[in-house]
């Protein structure tokens, strides 16, 4: 008789993520149960295992343990349950991705089109009123969720940041990036590099990097980068100045995920700018907010999530015009998880991927 269980990293509360023996999903009807290739490691995943207030915090927090995470996954269809393969257009074996938000197909959001912004708002590996995330063997795709096929050209590698890759798609899109335009990308992470290689693509005047890791910011100008800046060794206001005619740029984008980031972007911008907030951050930020209206009239705007973005995700990975290289740097098994978040929470690795055997 097949085993009915598998292994999974299981969050319990914060820095309490234990590698355990569950029930292995089975599917019901219009769901599919995939057998998970790779997970990525988010840093909004480092954020909720250090026990950051947004995931834990209020009286209704974000994370509803115990919950197994991982939203950045993809994987090969194991098991259909009746009518599936027709309500996802997929049959056994395909290697398929669902969309990290699961919407509930009812709320004014979700019967609108934007459902990226679904009231209900279940993410894949945070709650499981729906279901659990991708860090395990196995994970089951509930009816209402968003799946797409991925071609088999595409590494496994660069499958495994889909998901990072459309979020970046988004909020480079969010930007309104013109041929004419200064854009500044604040921060080298995985998001950041995603989004240096997508607004290469939108030529841009000039793209500038701004990070804290010398390394971080090589990758970026292979990517596309015309100007790097590190703080520590940079000026970085006179630096955009002297390429701008000393007005700022165009269009500041955050995904460094600290305060200092956003301070330094309404510094960077020019009066009318555009500043793009992808950031989910670890701690609040105080700002004068007065700089937005009274002194530049700011146009401010929010980027959440990927909508719409996973296939143009998948076309750019499938023609070589985005990679993963240089941004997976590491891999671990889900038996490795205490290494796997070490690595991941440090500046020792840019993506960490989890494989299980």
């Amino acid at each position: 008789m097949p085993d009915s269980s598998m292994t999974a990293i299981v969050c319990r509360a914060p820095k309490d993520y234990r590698v355990e023996r569950v029930e292995r999903p089975r599917p019901g009807r219009n769901e599919l149960v995939i057998r998970i290739a790779a997970c990525g490691i988010c840093a909004s995943d480092c954020k909720c295992w250090s026990g950051a207030k947004m995931f834990w915090g209020g009286p209704n927090p974000w994370v509803k343990a115990p919950v197994i995470p991982g939203h950045e996954f993809f994987g090969y269809v194991e098991e259909l349950g009746e009518g599936a393969a027709e309500h996802f257009g997929v049959q056994k074996g395909d290697r398929v991705i669902a969309e990290q938000i699961v919407p509930c197909a009812k709320c004014r959001y979700c019967k609108s089109g934007e459902y990226w912004m679904c009231e209900v708002h279940n993410i894949f590996g945070f709650q499981r009123e729906v279901a659990d995330g991708g860090m395990a063997e196995y994970m089951r795709f509930p009816p209402t969720a968003i799946v797409h096929r991925i071609p088999d050209g595409i590494s496994l590698e660069d499958a495994a940041i889909i998901e990072p890759l459309a979020c970046s798609i988004h909020t480079v899109n969010r930007g309104d990036i013109q041929l004419s335009d200064v854009v500044v990308i604040a921060g080298a992470g995985p998001l950041g590099l995603m989004m240096t290689q997508v607004a290469h693509l939108k030529t841009p005047k000039k793209l500038v990097v701004i990070d804290l890791v010398d390394e971080r910011l090589a990758l970026a100008r292979e990517y596309g980068a015309d100007i790097t800046i590190n703080p520590k060794t940079d000026d970085a206001l006179e630096t955009v100045r002297s390429i701008t005619d000393r007005y700022g740029c165009d269009v500041y984008i955050e995904t460094t995920g600290v305060p200092a980031g956003v301070s330094q972007g309404l510094e960077l911008i020019r009066k009318l700018g555009r500043f793009v907030e992808f950031s989910v951050f670890g701690a609040d930020t105080t700002v004068d907010w007065s700089i937005i209206g009274d002194r530049k009239e700011l146009d401010v705007r929010g980027a959440h999530l990927g909508p719409y973005c996973y296939p143009v995700a998948i076309d750019l990975l499938a023609r070589g015009l985005v990679t993963s290289k240089g941004i997976v740097t590491h891999g671990f098994t889900l038996d490795e998880w205490d290494e796997a978040i070490k690595v991941a929470n440090s500046l020792d690795s840019i993506k960490v991927l989890l494989k299980p055997k």
